[in-house]
């Protein structure tokens, strides 16, 4: 076992693997990662789904039965993804009850494309809670303005949700907001809070990428790299403000559990960055990260945990913010762009996905 991963472990931070293959299930490789490196959960999205679809010979026999049974491209693609997730969800189970249910939790995402219709991604949000049938899956619901009430009602009947695609300081307060409505819905129609679990997903690499961009354009690269570590760390110390309130002590006090932030797109998209900056770099209690598994091997391998590195550092990360502005960066344009261009690669690799059953149904019928 890795000591620096244990030591991360140590430090309140909950390992999640951002990926699921049949192959990886198939294996045994996931048991090995939760054995042999401190893994606790494990995120899904379209993008995972359709590279896994499209490598090796896994899930044959399942689209085999679906072809020959006739079943349409919907039913198939919801049949694939939510096997793996109650595949998943079973070999996590036993870190489910061992954690009492605050990890062990596998999360699967709602057609992307709902993305913008609150209404339908609550019914979805259902359907798959339905068809996962496991208490430690997870609903993802992107953060978008018309997720923010489809996150409220689905916490409402008592289904844990994994809020994800939140890049804004903005956004992510109102998804707190969601989440505590929720909550105290959730009370009021006789659900047990303590059963119910939340994270929201704070996107980091993304915006390194897109503000990087625009400061090689203004010509002031000596700010670059920095702004999703900064972004991140003031989202904790929001996180930080919110549940410090009395709207939240009483809820606290009637079970329920914090919405746990969890950094997501951790894996460093410029090969001049340390390829474990997004986790050495955010480390504090009661959060969550969520990682690819070359980040994970690299910080197995040289992570350098130090302890907190994200209290501590809650001014620097307001001046860097600062200094962005002042060279020109429009924070408000930055995280619009992102989250709409979230949402299009989300629906693009869902798109990719039905492409690919609809050709394995084909094939195999």
């Amino acid at each position: 076992m890795s000591d620096i991963l244990k030591k991360l472990s140590g430090e309140g931070v909950s390992i999640w693997l951002d990926d699921i293959s049949r192959e990886r299930l198939r294996t045994g490789n996931l048991e090995s990662l939760i054995r042999d490196k401190q893994v606790v959960g494990v995120t899904s999205n379209p993008t995972i789904f359709s590279k896994a679809l499209s490598q090796g010979s896994a899930y044959d026999e399942q689209v085999r039965d679906l072809a020959i049974r006739g079943v349409d491209l919907e039913e198939a693609v919801r049949a694939v993804t939510t096997y793996d997730i109650r595949w998943a969800a079973d070999v996590l189970r036993p870190v489910y009850d061992r954690t009492e249910g605050l990890d062990g939790r596998v999360s699967i995402e709602v057609d992307p494309r709902l993305a913008h219709d609150t209404e339908k991604t609550a019914a979805e949000a259902k359907a798959l809670w339905w068809l996962v049938d496991r208490p430690n899956t997870m609903i993802k619901i992107p953060a978008t303005l018309a997720g923010l009430p489809a996150i409220t009602e689905t916490l409402a009947l008592g289904i844990s949700v994994n809020v994800t695609l939140i890049f804004s300081l903005e956004r992510y307060g109102h998804v707190i907001d969601a989440f505590f409505e929720g909550l105290e819905k959730a009370r009021e129609n006789g659900h047990d809070l303590s059963k119910i679990a939340s994270v929201a997903s704070f996107f980091v690499s993304r915006v390194d990428t897109e503000i990087d961009k625009r400061l090689d354009k203004a010509g002031r690269s000596d700010l670059a790299g920095k702004a999703g570590i900064a972004n991140a760390r003031l989202a904790y110390a929001l996180y930080e403000e919110k549940f410090g309130t009395d709207r939240w002590k009483a809820l606290k006090d009637a079970g329920a559990r914090v919405q746990r932030p969890l950094w997501a797109s951790t894996g460093v998209k410029n090969p001049d960055y340390s390829d474990t900056m997004y986790v050495d770099q955010l480390v504090a209690p009661d959060t969550v990260n969520t990682m690819p598994e070359p980040t994970l091997d690299a910080v197995a391998d040289h992570g350098e945990i130090t302890g907190d590195t994200i209290r501590p550092f809650y001014e620097d990360a307001r001046a860097h913010m600062a200094a962005l502005k002042e060279a020109g960066v429009d924070y408000d344009d930055v995280v619009r762009v992102l989250e709409e261009e979230g949402v299009e690669k989300f629906e693009a690799s869902w798109t990719e996905l039905l492409d690919t059953i609809k050709g394995e149904l084909r094939d195999k019928a």
